[in-house]
């Protein structure tokens, strides 16, 4: 297979699965099974087409993301600045625990057993939470005060064990604190714009910009691809929720986690 194929096959993967609550790594592991660059040359191209899918957030958002109107007599106090600051107060956490325990836990706890075992519990949470009948407190992101902010990104950092799903760990944690669906998928997508900027950033710092003629295009159109994939995704997901509920990807998550565990214990 070559190199051009393999970019756009994972680059679709990455921008399908980036921002729903499925796990972007549990599909990327089964993928890379079959479908890997050499090393090195994989951890940068999965630092560039996660930016892709950054990118599409930011695209699919721009208007209420960068539309300051001054309000009570200051741009600081729009309505824009409090969201970007919430999206800011609610990345600390990552990068607190991130930079003093990030490498130790992706180094004990990246295997398939664990990845698995995250993808079924994450399942089960999301079909709990929407079996539970609980009253929704929260019904727009500027009704969510920094205190609620914070605890959602104390909540995400689960997201640092394999499997669990960034987007999962912030819906869940979201709704957990009385968030409607539509705040929890909108607060994660908007938490992710700093905390998947700050990943990759300093990933993309540690794994070098040197590379190829052709690397340097098989990059770009795993970027491209993997922008156009997450903007649909976000464009179908947004709409999806705002008539049904999570429970299809708490099931898909649990079948997905047990497919996983077998392949690895009884097919590899």
């Amino acid at each position: 297979m070559n190199n051009i194929l393999k970019a756009i096959i994972l680059g679709i993967v990455e921008g399908f699965t980036e921002f729903l609550p499925i796990s972007s790594t549990g599909h990327l592991i089964i993928v890379n099974q079959f479908v890997s660059f050499d090393e090195q040359f994989t951890k940068l191209f999965d630092i560039v087409i996660q930016l892709g899918a950054i990118l599409s957030v930011v695209i699919y958002f721009r208007k209420r993301l960068f539309h300051f109107v001054k309000e009570q007599g200051s741009y600081f106090q729009s309505q824009t600045a409090d969201l970007w600051k919430k999206a800011l107060v609610g990345v600390l956490p990552a990068l607190v625990i991130g930079a003093l325990f990030g490498k130790q836990i992706q180094r004990s706890l990246f295997n398939p057993t664990i990845v698995a075992s995250a993808l079924v519990l994450g399942g089960l949470a999301l079909i709990f939470l929407e079996n539970r009948k609980q009253q929704e407190k929260i019904t727009s992101v500027s009704l969510l005060n920094y205190r609620t902010v914070l605890v959602i990104g104390l909540i995400q950092c689960l997201a640092m064990i394999p499997g669990t799903s960034r987007s999962a760990a912030t819906i869940i944690g979201a709704m957990g604190l009385g968030c409607s669906r539509l705040v929890a998928a909108e607060f994660s997508f908007f938490l992710a714009i700093p905390t998947m900027t700050a990943a990759s950033v300093y990933s993309l710092l540690k794994a070098g910009f040197t590379m190829t003629p052709e690397e340097f295009v098989v990059l770009g159109i795993g970027f491209v691809v993997s922008f156009v994939i997450a903007l649909l995704v976000i464009a179908g997901f947004m709409k999806y929720i705002s008539r049904k509920d999570f429970k299809p990807f708490g099931y898909y998550r649990i079948i997905l986690g047990g497919a996983l565990l077998t392949y690895f214990l009884f097919v590899r």
